[in-house]
């Protein structure tokens, strides 16, 4: 009863209500109840997953997919039964709870018996996988003689995701909810850009281009209205945003010349901070006069870690006086790469939206959504590496602090060209910065 206090009290409760109240009483309190949460779960639905419906999640699966005889029978047929010598009882480890995050991840906190190791969990992974019907299974410890066994079932994105649609006008831009894709309930994916710094992780080929290219499609007509400026720093040659640049209103494709622009974004924002400060303003309102700047930086791990010293020391500190100062400002810095490690990216933990898709390693998705989000069901290292699984990732509540299953819409050759047609910055093809900077360049040289 103390362990299980709601289903040992439930029935006394009832019968206690029936004798004491009536059937009818009780049958319209029960009534009342369940259509107040129907009318919950039907009027507004996100709040209901977020948080009723793991609770009831939880609660069904721990009485139905793992109750007593279940649970004992599994770990049984898995050989983590022992027998105690003294009683001739077979011993199994004990399931405290179950959670249950989203309709596909259950995180089942179990207390092994003396004797047994992490390691001898982990080595019969595939076992438990297979007895537990999940594709895929993460075990790792949780404190002293507890574990925790994350289970993922099914693929809850069979389709594509379509990209995001360009909206007519500048007016249906929304830069608190620019929509990404979609979510493992059916729910539209959206993320607020204004006042926020994003992070993406992802290996290679998970799919990481899709988050740079979405949300430019959804303010595309603010960009081309010039509501929205955009910087890019494509250090990866320009092999991802190198035939899009009369989007940006500056454009970089070497770590040098990213430097500049990212030194040239900071300034930016030094000169809107006193303009503001002058008018007694504590907060930018987007306007053609003060639009809201954004620093994109594909493989910011060329601008942090991977480059030249004195480069990656300066890109450091830059992007940090940017995001600690850039919220009121209206500056805001979207950047992607591969490790989010401390020692690739100094400045983790200044992002405040984080997003993780298919990674290498199982530490990566609590570096880059924050520690403990791998237990409660964020298994990045787990996604399979193939086309099929692309976009596949996950993204924090902000509210409930659990990890909820995403895909972002997959965005072709086709979908960025008709974004550069329709959408192009106010001041056109913007080549000309990269050859501004060369040419600057070369003229220390002469100088020299």
């Amino acid at each position: 009863m103390a362990r299980h206090p709601a289903i040992t009290t439930t029935p006394p409760a009832l019968a206690t209500s029936m004798l004491e109240l009536g059937p009818v009483t009780t049958g319209s309190a029960l009534a009342a109840l369940g259509a107040a949460g129907l009318g919950w779960y039907r009027g507004h639905p996100k709040t209901f997953d977020r948080w009723a419906a793991p609770a009831l999640r939880s609660a069904r699966r721990r009485w139905v997919r793992y109750v007593g005889h279940r649970w004992r029978g599994l770990m049984i047929d898995c050989e983590f039964g022992r027998e105690n010598r003294r009683t001739g009882h077979i011993e199994v480890p004990r399931l405290l709870r179950v959670r249950s995050a989203s309709p596909s991840i259950d995180t089942l906190y179990v207390k092994v018996l003396r004797g047994q190791s992490l390691k001898r969990f982990q080595d019969a992974t595939d076992e438990l996988a297979m007895a537990l019907r999940a594709d895929a299974l993460g075990i790792v410890k949780v404190k002293p003689g507890v574990i925790a066994i994350t289970v993922v079932r099914g693929n809850p994105f069979e389709q594509v995701i379509d990209p995001a649609e360009i909206p007519a006008d500048s007016s249906d831009v929304d830069l608190s909810a620019l929509y990404l894709g979609e979510d493992e309930y059916g729910n539209d994916w959206t993320e607020p850009l204004i006042g926020q710094h994003w992070l993406g992780v992802g290996a290679t080929g998970s799919g990481k281009g899709s988050l740079i290219w979405n949300p430019l499609r959804a303010m595309g007509p603010a960009i081309r209205d010039g509501l929205v400026q955009v910087d890019m720093c494509d250090v990866k040659g320009g092999m991802e945003a190198g035939n899009a640049r009369p989007l940006f209103d500056r454009y970089a494709d070497e770590p040098g010349e990213a430097l500049e622009v990212i030194e040239a974004f900071r300034d930016d924002m030094k000169s809107t901070q006193r303009e503001l400060g002058e008018a007694g303003k504590r907060k930018f309102t987007v306007s053609h006069d003060t639009p809201l700047r954004v620093l994109m930086v594909d493989e910011l791990a060329m601008m942090t870690a991977l480059g030249e010293s004195g480069i990656t020391r300066k890109a450091v500190k830059l992007l940090a006086e940017v995001m600690t100062q850039g919220r009121a400002a209206g500056f805001s810095v979207c950047a992607y790469l591969q490790e989010p490690t401390k020692d690739i990216l100094p400045v983790r933990d200044l992002f405040t939206r984080r997003m993780c898709l298919r990674t290498t390693a199982e530490n990566h998705a609590d570096m880059a959504l924050g520690e403990g989000m791998r237990v409660k069901g964020a298994l990045a290292d787990e996604i399979p590496a193939d086309e099929e699984h692309a976009g596949i990732g996950f993204r924090v509540d902000q509210y409930a602090r659990r990890p909820v299953r995403v895909r972002a819409g997959y965005v072709s050759d086709d979908d960025i060209s008709e974004l550069v047609r329709t959408c192009p910055a106010p001041t056109g093809d913007t080549s000309s910065n990269v050859v501004e900077f060369r040419r600057d360049d070369d003229a220390d040289e002469d100088a020299a």
